[in-house]
């Protein structure tokens, strides 16, 4: 079984001047040195030695922001701002450089965020509505560990201006950089998801449905365990039209299961729906050959994919392409169908792990793409080997190490927490390597919700809001006792 990176923020409200002059972004301006005119970095506070102020490149006027991250630095500066509550807020600025982020943090609502990664200069925007007892917030720039210097000019904050003073920020002082991205308390790169949680659960189990008789239990849809929120048919495959997808259950396990029908089939998706469960239907798989690489194949994709929702009733899809992807046209491909499918549409995604190392891997570079319409990600944390955490060290497999340290890299590399989850085994005949028990799970999900239960690696901050869990496969789990939705979908419903 088998995603990567980045998306789109919604832009509420106000109306903004854009025209990029200095002038321009300083009109009804809440922020402090919007375009670094002073030729300092007044008002502003950047991570030591990472920020200066350069006369070249400029979106306009004679100053703008350069910062460079290091290995162990994200390069952020930020601005602390009065602000009224319960107001909304337009912010906006002008940035170049690979992987600017753009965003607002301590609103007392929901804190938002936007990035890009553009040689040119391009305009971020997002929008914010503070909460009923805030009186400031922190806006902040920052780029990625390791990655080359950002520039950022003419940034504008609009909306109701506070009373009070801002409180002064100071950069932190110089210090013997440390091994791993510092801790910082600023909040996911985007926003969440649009697409409601599942069965009305913050944090989510998904396990796949073998559409095959392979020694596992043989099951019915009817038959999954309720703990699970989302059902990954396995699999739709290619037809011989490029990016097409086709989908019949198979008719071995129909047999094994008493002559299981089309109808049955659609009968018991119906009846998980009314349980509050999502059946997506997963594409795909080991075997998997659907390609997708070009705008005819993207729109038969979509197409096809369309075709089968609605003659099945699944939610939306699974990407599981474990033989290549292209992000450009399979972010194509699903924009396409979500807008078809409309707002109840579940995406989800489930790369191998040697696809998630680095932001800059196809199947990462999808996950970002698409990260606008994405439920979740659940990266498969098995059959890998040792692979590198997010603090360049190497992790063996089948570890609470190995879950929390790769999964920090998806956490830090621009999908929100909501989008993370981990996939597992759900039995050591499951996979051929990566088993661990449903309590590793669960202390990996509280190490990286709360910084409890941790191994030996101990993240850099903490995501409350991780988005769960994901198993291969409902039917190896049935086999073994439903540990994985006994142990792991009681403790995931029940996280705060």
């Amino acid at each position: 079984m088998a995603g990567l990176a980045a998306f789109a923020v919604a832009v509420g409200g106000a109306v903004l001047l854009t025209t990029g002059s200095a002038a321009g972004a300083d009109a009804a301006n809440l922020l402090q040195n919007p375009g670094f005119e002073s030729g300092t970095l007044a008002g502003w506070s950047c991570t030591a030695g990472s920020g200066t102020v350069v006369t070249s490149p400029v979106h306009s006027g004679s100053y703008a922001l350069r910062a460079t991250p290091a290995g162990s630095d994200d390069a952020q500066c930020t601005q602390q701002v009065p602000v009224l509550p319960d107001s909304t807020y337009t912010l906006s600025g002008w940035v170049q450089g690979d992987y600017v982020y753009l965003g607002d943090s301590g609103t007392g609502a929901t804190d938002t965020s936007t990035w890009s990664s553009n040689s040119a200069w391009n305009q971020l925007k997002t929008s914010f509505t503070t909460g009923a007892g805030t009186t400031s917030v922190t806006v902040y720039l920052h780029g990625w560990y390791g990655t080359g210097a950002y520039g950022a000019d003419d940034l504008v904050l609009s909306g109701p201006g506070g009373t009070g003073s801002p409180t002064p920020t100071t950069a932190p002082p110089t210090t013997q950089p440390p091994t791993t991205p510092p801790p910082t308390t600023q909040p996911p790169t985007s926003p969440p998801p649009t697409t409601p949680a599942p069965g009305g659960n913050k944090h989510l189990l998904t396990g796949y449905w073998q559409d095959f008789d392979n020694g596992a239990t043989d099951q019915r849809i009817s038959d999954v365990n309720p703990a699970y929120d989302i059902i990954a048919v396995a699999f739709a495959n290619a037809t011989t039209t490029p990016g097409q997808i086709a989908f019949s259950l198979d008719p071995t396990l129909s047999s094994k299961l008493g002559g299981y029908t089309d109808a049955q089939f659609k009968a018991d998706i119906a009846a998980k729906h009314a349980a509050g469960t999502k059946v997506v239907l997963s594409v795909g798989g080991q075997n998997g050959a659907v390609s997708v690489s070009d705008s005819a194949s993207a729109a038969d994709f979509a197409s096809s994919a369309y075709a089968l929702i609605q003659q099945y009733g699944f939610d939306g899809v699974d990407i599981d392409l474990e033989n290549g992807v292209n992000s450009t046209y399979m972010s194509q491909a699903l924009h396409s169908l979500a807008s078809r499918v409309g707002s109840g549409f579940v995406l989800t995604m489930a790369p191998q792990t040697i696809d998630m190392q680095s932001t800059g891997m196809e199947y990462f570079k999808l996950a970002l793409a698409a990260k606008d319409i994405l439920t979740i990600v659940n990266t498969q944390y098995y059959n890998s080997g040792s692979m590198n955490g997010c603090d360049g060290n190497v992790y063996a497999e089948g570890s609470e190490n190995f879950l929390t340290a790769l999964a920090c890299i998806q956490l830090q590399g621009g999908l929100a927490p909501s989008q993370v989850g981990i996939g597992v085994p759900a039995s050591t005949s499951a996979a051929g390597s990566g088993y661990v028990s449903p309590s590793v799970v669960d202390n990996a999900l509280d190490c990286l919700a709360s910084g409890s239960t941790c191994g030996s690696f101990r993240p850099p901050t903490t995501w409350p809001g991780i988005g769960g869990a994901m198993t291969w496969s409902t039917n190896w789990d049935a086999g073994n006792g439903n540990s994985i939705a006994t142990s792991v979908g009681g403790h995931l419903h029940g996280m705060p």
